[in-house]
């Protein structure tokens, strides 16, 4: 746990799967947060990965979250719309308490 807090802040080389998918989905999470808000419903339930990947690929929407952080999710071996998939749904599945 503890290295995958490092890998997560940049303070060591990802290398477990747990490392590299923590720290690919940190900036995605923001990302789709972001494409949720923008959203006229402001819910997760109404986004789909199609939306997510259109919003990622505008390079000014979200400046802010890394694409190559993001991308880097395919050094487990999925691709980023598999990731993005994944994380959309876990996101889905808490979407109360993330109050979207």
């Amino acid at each position: 746990m503890i290295d995958a807090v490092k890998a997560h802040a940049g303070k060591k080389e990802a290398e477990t799967k747990m490392e590299k998918a923590l720290y690919a989905v940190d900036p995605l999470t923001g990302l789709i947060v972001a494409a949720a808000l923008m959203h006229p419903d402001k819910k997760l339930k109404s986004l789909d990965a199609d939306f997510v990947m259109r919003r990622f690929n505008e390079k000014r929407f979200a400046a802010g979250a890394d694409r190559d952080q993001i991308r880097s999710a395919q050094k487990l071996g999925i691709s980023l719309e598999e990731f993005i998939n994944i994380t959309l749904d876990a996101m889905k599945g808490i979407d109360k308490e993330l109050g979207l």
